[in-house]
């Protein structure tokens, strides 16, 4: 049996973040005159903060300086930080822990793969840091996804080839990534919105052990 490699997302498969960048980026945008919407926010899941506030700025047709663009880069950064800032473990979604869990005793590898650059920070304060034998985040890598640099990434260090990852991802563009890696997707959230994933599944409750062993043993 060759070993695999779970690669996991961060925000919106391990932890619901999702709700502090709408808030961090909804007072963003309204600082500079745009409107921004859950809708809008929705597209920037799985997007590194540089492309979210281009869209940002496509969204309501401004031009800013270099300098502003980093400042509000910034900005948005310490608004998100101070809701993290309050996180625990009731944050985790159900069943994750008990997902990594699963893997652990079953001697697989586990991966954190996340355009977050928060990402160990929150891992931190939901206490499950010690869960990953790898972490590749927003720091690490220079191409968001849906380009598969961070997953490829976490392969690498884990030295085990693409054909035996599976990522976990809750974004469109984080399966295309996957996808593109030439890795097995498992979509969690929405169906109809994931459909280009191998599987979807509303969350982990829904997944049973004997799913994840067929995936181990595959």
């Amino acid at each position: 049996m060759t070993k695999k490699a779970f690669i996991f997302d961060l925000d919106g498969v391990i932890v619901d973040t999702a709700k502090y960048h709408f808030l961090a980026w909804k007072k963003l945008a309204n600082s500079i005159g745009v409107d921004f919407t859950h809708t809008q926010n929705e597209q920037l899941k799985g997007v590194s903060r540089i492309k979210s506030l281009e869209k940002i700025l496509a969204w309501g047709n401004k031009s800013i300086s270099e300098a502003e663009f980093t400042r509000l880069m910034s900005l948005k950064n310490e608004d998100y930080l101070t809701y993290i800032d309050t996180m625990d473990e009731q944050e985790m979604l159900p069943d994750v822990t008990k997902t990594l869990d699963f893997l652990r005793e079953a001697g697989q590898h586990i991966a954190l793969g996340s355009a977050s650059k928060n990402a160990r920070m929150i891992l931190e304060k939901v206490n499950i840091l010690s869960k990953f034998d790898v972490i590749v985040d927003g720091n690490d890598v220079t191409k968001a996804k849906p380009d598969p640099e961070v997953f490829l990434k976490s392969a690498e260090q884990l030295q085990v080839a693409p054909k035996d990852c599976i990522v976990f991802e809750d974004a469109v563009a984080g399966i295309q990534a996957a996808n593109a890696a030439g890795m097995v997707s498992i979509g969690i959230g929405d169906k109809e919105t994931l459909h280009e994933a191998d599987f979807v599944f509303a969350g982990f409750q829904d997944m049973d052990t004997d799913f994840l062993n067929k995936l181990i043993n595959k």
